[in-house]
């Protein structure tokens, strides 16, 4: 019996998956509300920003600022969490362990065995 993939997870990696599902869940929740309740409650949000009425610049200008800022945020939270896991692998791993020996490389420098013909 094949096992599902989240059986075949570590705890740490199971941690950092739902860890993951959490800003996941949080920037979708970001975005449904910059995309879609900004814009339901346009025509009550009358106030100047930066001297545009703040629907108007949200339109043309918040929202796609925003996502860029989601994106960069999340791309930022997910390498620092890779490093945290590769900084607590190499913990677990020992600092007094030997590395495991790179696997041979074989020196066939490219060269086309047999009859020479592809």
């Amino acid at each position: 019996m094949r096992k599902s993939p989240p059986d075949r997870m570590t705890p740490q990696e199971r941690r950092a998956w739902h860890h993951n599902v959490r800003w996941i869940g949080a920037l979708l929740v970001a975005w449904f509300i910059v995309t879609f309740v900004v814009s339901w409650f346009a025509r009550d949000l009358q106030f100047d920003f930066l001297g545009w009425p703040f629907s108007f610049w949200m339109a043309a200008q918040g929202s796609l600022i925003l996502y860029v800022l989601m994106a960069a945020l999340y791309a930022w939270r997910m390498n620092r969490a890779d490093d945290e896991a590769h900084a607590r692998e190499q913990a677990e791993a020992g600092a007094g362990a030997e590395a495991r020996p790179a696997p041979p490389v074989h020196a066939d420098n490219g060269a086309v065995s047999g009859n020479g013909s592809l």
